[in-house]
């Protein structure tokens, strides 16, 4: 505690400020979501300077991190500033009363400030090379390609629409066609996908998510580069995440330690989906047909054919239908589908229920799905 023995009255003033202080500074530099939603961030106040992060977003964290270095660096002066309107008996702005210890805290109080603004000055200075997200990227960009080329192929892919994204500004985990990149809040750790290892290092379960009130579990991915000079990081994100992340990862992500990751419920009925249309019949397509891509997620090959092949009745509302259409869909995206036609409420029953044909709306079930035969090369 910094303060002078001044009676019971200025002690209960002094911790009441202090820890009230302490709490919303804390809530400043690590917003939770209240503050994030509330507007109480640096991305937010500064919003007009830093710019746009989907349009430029080197650029916009290189300023944020200037912005929050030089704000937190008045936090101390403003806890200062404070305590002596929220407490005048402490004298605190009568520079001949003040006791050694709050002079002390004063000089580096106004100290922190200069000492921030000589640092950004440096940092920006021809056109911010001396910046230490730059000075990363050089490192990225190796002798040939200087930072900003490096940032360019960044800023393009970051635009994309395709990306993964997980987190808020100041924490947030982006994967990108080549880049993984990891916000915080006075750092952005970059690594190319090409040149890093992935490993499953840590799982964290909680009975309750603030969120939705249900159990969550948090993984923790490490991210170490094979190029010298760059820092290793860890990437935390929910387990129901981890589905979509390795969709944009080219690397796999090693579980030495035999983790076990609490799959999403669409995980785990296209798991057992799958599963199941392994056991169904083939379709063996005819010579002149050609398969064309997936109209669903345009990247994979129609690998799957709607036949009927169960033995229900033939007639009635909800009977299967022979589908006449030709292989439009891969098995993934027919899973996706057909576990959106079903009742969200009693995922139990999804799998011996029907669904509607994408294309024609026919009515079938997980048996009329048959795998397309491949070619013999």
């Amino acid at each position: 505690m910094f303060y002078r023995a001044s009676g019971g009255e200025n002690d209960t003033l002094l911790v009441l400020y202090t820890i009230v202080y302490v709490f919303f500074a804390g809530c400043f530099v690590a917003p939770p979501t209240e503050f994030v939603s509330a507007g109480i961030t640096i991305q937010n106040l500064f919003s007009t300077w830093l710019g746009s992060e989907d349009f430029s977003f080197i650029y916009y964290h290189v300023k944020r991190i200037t912005a929050t270095i030089i704000v937190h660096s008045f936090i101390p002066l403003g806890y200062y500033v404070g305590l002596g309107l929220f407490a005048p008996e402490l004298n605190l702005f009568n520079i001949d009363q003040l006791s050694v210890v709050w002079s002390s805290f004063l000089i580096v109080s106004l100290i922190l400030p200069g000492i921030a603004m000589m640092l950004a000055i440096y940092w920006h200075r021809w056109n911010c090379d001396n910046h230490p997200l730059a000075k990363e990227l050089a490192l990225l960009g190796g002798e040939n390609n200087g930072w900003r080329s490096v940032a360019s192929s960044i800023n393009i892919e970051f635009r994309r629409i395709d990306k993964f994204t997980s987190g808020i500004h100041s924490r947030l985990v982006a994967v990108t066609d080549s880049w993984i990149i990891k916000t915080s809040t006075y750092y952005v750790y970059i690594a190319h996908q090409n040149d890093i290892h992935l490993t499953l290092s840590d799982a964290e379960e909680h009975s309750l998510s603030y969120q939705n009130q249900m159990a969550v579990q948090y993984l923790n991915i490490s991210v170490a580069s094979i190029q010298p000079g760059l820092k290793p990081f860890s990437i935390r994100l929910n387990s129901l995440e981890l589905g979509d992340l390795k969709e944009k990862l080219q690397a796999p992500i090693r579980n030495a330690r035999n983790i076990v990751i609490h799959q999403s419920l669409s995980d785990m009925f296209l798991k057992a989906f799958k599963e199941l249309v392994d056991k169904n019949a083939v379709y063996i397509p005819p010579p002149n047909m050609e398969i064309e891509q997936c109209i669903g997620c345009m990247q994979k090959n129609s690998d799957v054919k709607l036949q009927k092949l169960c033995e229900g009745p033939d007639e009635g509302d909800t009977a299967c239908v022979q589908c006449f259409c030709r292989p439009m869909w891969c098995l993934e995206c027919m899973g996706k589908w057909f576990a959106s036609r079903q009742d969200q409420q009693r995922p139990e029953t999804w799998l011996s229920s029907k669904s509607p044909c994408p294309t024609c709306r026919a009515r079938f079930c997980v048996l009329d799905v048959c795998k397309i035969q491949a070619e013999e090369g």
